[in-house]
């Protein structure tokens, strides 16, 4: 029996998702101070 193709999640309102990441507070940018 062949394995299930895994669901493919496609974001289609990228400001909605963007501010739902804000109001969760999981946008988070680092930056590595080595990095040249």
């Amino acid at each position: 029996m062949p394995k299930p193709t895994p669901t493919k999640y496609r974001t289609t309102n990228w400001p909605e998702y963007n501010a739902a990441l804000k109001r969760r507070g999981s946008l988070e940018v680092w930056f590595d101070p080595g990095m040249a």
